[in-house]
């Protein structure tokens, strides 16, 4: 029996390389995941000069979590880019309400 008739096992191509990966996932999900791994790899020897497998893996798998780091910051809404934001709105609400108001005066009483 070999590795792709074994039960749980899906053979993958990531980078030119065969691999067999043991999984209780769907073998189409597993083969979606490695396709993506094998673009990323790709892409990261593209930017890359020269350089062994291990060093594109590891460029590669830096991007992947840089990703998903970013995705979790943004699905958690306590990103540094969201509160920049809001801090950003209320500069300009402040700036737009100066100007409304003729010069020499304040919206404070006197």
């Amino acid at each position: 029996m070999s590795n792709a008739d074994a039960p749980g096992i899906v053979t993958v191509e990531i980078f030119g390389g065969e691999y067999p990966v043991r999984s209780g996932l769907d073998a189409e999900y597993v083969k979606r995941v490695a396709e993506y791994v094998d673009r990323k790899m790709h892409n990261a020897a593209d930017q890359t000069r020269g350089g062994d497998t291990v060093r594109i893996a590891v460029l590669a798998a830096l991007n992947i979590a840089d990703e998903y780091f970013r995705l979790r910051e943004a699905r958690a809404g306590g990103s540094d880019a969201r509160r920049m934001t809001l801090e950003l709105e209320q500069l300009i609400d402040t700036a737009l309400t100066d100007e409304a108001l003729p010069p020499g005066e304040s919206e404070e009483p006197a």
